[in-house]
């Protein structure tokens, strides 16, 4: 037993001898960190390039590549014209009115349009700066009878009393008040018709003029006795279930997917020649216009789907100027 603590002891010294050393990473000063080191280009070892076999099939088949590159290109520029702008379509006559919130003009000639315009002599007063058909489209809800109506009874009021005794009257102090009278009134009627004109009008006058004319135009109380409805599929030509009679309308139709696209059409021109102007950064108008545009392209979906065909289809895309793109793929607005 007494030498057991001595064979433990030569043991352990065996062990730190056969043990190999530890190296600890601070006190390696030999090792170099290759891996995170990043070489040049040039020391990199370059991947060996294909060598082609026939330059002349190379040749020929890096020009085939490049002509249908830019064939697609010419495609993809064809496409995205042909398809149309998905904010504002195509132009037509009726967008075109909606600046000025007035039908638009069925006179085509210089001479037709010259004639139109009355002539004015050199004592009457200037007139309005709107153009002469405003006249039978008034602002404020007003008519061209009751404008009139009310002109004419004002005049009258307004006249200047006739003495009862003739033999005290002045014939030339009564020319003179009468003369006054109608120069006042030519100015009145001027002014007056200035104020109540759409071509006077600011712009939410004239939103609210557009959305009454879509209402007249599109409104089905209007188009049903002028288009004819879209012909009955077969299904429903052999179904056995009996139609359901049509509730009577009341009043003007404002809630049709036509009249619905027209008014959203007015209010999105007037939102991208706002957004198209001085105020590009306008983040709470741009996505005003989105909003719009996608509720556009939602009820533009439906009303394909329903209506592809019709009369009432042809006649909406036809007036309103909507092309494929206003309804078909993303709608991005930059």
């Amino acid at each position: 037993m007494a030498g057991r603590p001595q064979c433990q002891t030569a043991i352990r010294g065996l062990r730190e001898t056969v043990k190999p050393p530890v190296h600890r990473w601070w006190t390696d000063s030999h090792r170099t960190f290759s891996s995170s080191i990043r070489r040049p280009k040039s020391q990199q070892k370059q991947k060996p390039r294909r060598v082609t076999e026939d330059s002349y099939a190379f040749h020929h088949s890096k020009q085939r590549k490049e002509a249908n590159m830019a064939r697609q290109t010419e495609l993809r520029e064809k496409r995205s014209t042909g398809i149309g702008d998905p904010i504002r379509g195509v132009p037509t006559p009726f967008i075109e009115s909606l600046g000025s919130a007035l039908p638009p003009q069925t006179t085509t000639n210089d001479e037709e349009l010259a004639n139109a315009t009355p002539s004015l002599s050199p004592e009457q007063p200037p007139p309005s700066p709107a153009f002469a058909a405003d006249e039978d489209h008034l602002n404020y809800y007003i008519t061209k009878p009751e404008f009139e109506g009310s002109l004419d009874y004002s005049r009258v009021l307004s006249e200047p009393l006739v003495s009862v005794e003739r033999e005290r009257a002045d014939p030339v102090k009564e020319a003179e008040e009468a003369k006054a009278h109608e120069a006042g009134h030519s100015t009145a009627y001027e002014a007056i018709s200035r104020i109540v004109s759409l071509g006077n009008a600011n712009n939410k006058e004239r939103t609210r003029a557009n959305i009454q004319r879509i209402i007249d135009t599109f409104g089905r109380h209007n188009t049903d006795s002028q288009l004819k409805p879209k012909a009955p599929s077969l299904q429903s030509t052999y179904s056995t279930i009996a139609e359901l009679t049509p509730t009577p309308r009341a009043g003007p139709d404002t809630g049709s997917s036509e009249v619905q696209i027209g008014i959203l059409t007015a209010k999105i021109r007037v939102l991208a020649d706002r957004y198209e102007g001085p105020n590009r950064n306008d983040k709470v108008n741009k996505r005003n216009l989105r909003l719009l545009l996608h509720r556009r392209q939602k009820l533009l979906k439906y009303m394909h789907k329903r209506e592809r065909g019709s009369q009432r289809w042809t006649n909406m895309i036809e007036k309103l100027g909507l092309t494929e793109a206003t309804w078909k793929g993303q709608i991005a607005v930059e």
